[in-house]
């Protein structure tokens, strides 16, 4: 899941988004408004955490552009005001949910995996493909029924990949879903933890690389297995 925290206080806006990448959540930040609905307009959020005090562009602003697109993302404002009328005010302007400051992080853990879930895309299913099986919600992998411990990037990847599941995801993709904006996408680390993720995921392999494009789920005995695709580790050619 990918999130954005919109925070003008720097060192708050920088511990939530560390936190929630510890959580395994792709993370992006914006500091005022205006780098808010920038980045809102080039990348698909899951959650927005927003701030409604927001310097460039109102938090009120925001809250109600993101509304009015056609597959918009759900809205956890902050604020400090804990008023009846501006948590009508806020849910009126199309946000999700709501949660004051000060507040738990655990808490805002909850919610955010709670606005995860509602949106309609989401929908909280469980994955399953050829022995494979994926909650979102426990954070549980499972192979013929066996437990797989998963690193927060490999689960993210195999959730992607499911989810996408049969077309191919690319790996500028992956690092769009599954990393953030500080992601290098010229490293390897989308390779790298494709590696890590078959050797922990087993034999047969059901993540194709298909040559140039990307990878993708498939049932190692299908018929309709790619000819050509591979399934050793190896990134995409260019």
């Amino acid at each position: 899941m990918r999130i954005l925290v919109v925070e003008d206080v720097r060192r708050l806006a920088d511990d939530i988004a560390e936190g929630l990448r510890d959580q395994g959540m792709a993370v992006d930040t914006a500091y005022d408004g205006l780098d808010a609905a920038a980045k809102i307009n080039l990348n698909p959020y899951d959650v927005i955490v927003l701030d409604r005090d927001l310097p460039g562009l109102h938090g009120d602003t925001i809250c109600r552009m993101v509304s009015e697109r056609d597959n918009p993302a759900m809205v956890l404002m902050l604020t400090a005001a804990n008023a009846p009328g501006d948590r009508v005010g806020g849910f009126l302007l199309g946000a999700d949910d709501y949660l004051p400051k000060p507040f738990h992080f655990p808490e805002l853990v909850v919610r955010v995996r709670a606005l995860v879930r509602r949106r309609p895309a989401a929908a909280g299913r469980v994955y399953r493909a050829a022995g494979v099986e994926l909650d979102p919600l426990r954070r549980t992998v499972t192979r013929d029924g066996e437990q797989i411990a998963l690193s927060a990037k490999e689960f993210g990847v195999l959730e992607a990949l499911l989810r996408a599941a049969p077309s191919v995801v690319s790996p500028e993709g992956l690092l769009e879903q599954v990393w953030d904006e500080n992601a290098d996408p010229f490293t390897k680390t989308v390779q790298v933890t494709m590696g890590r993720l078959r050797g922990k995921l087993g034999e047969p392999q059901i993540i194709q690389t298909i040559p140039g494009v990307g990878y993708q789920i498939a049932d190692p005995s299908s018929p309709d297995r790619r000819p050509g695709a591979v399934g050793d580790g190896a990134g995409p050619t260019p």
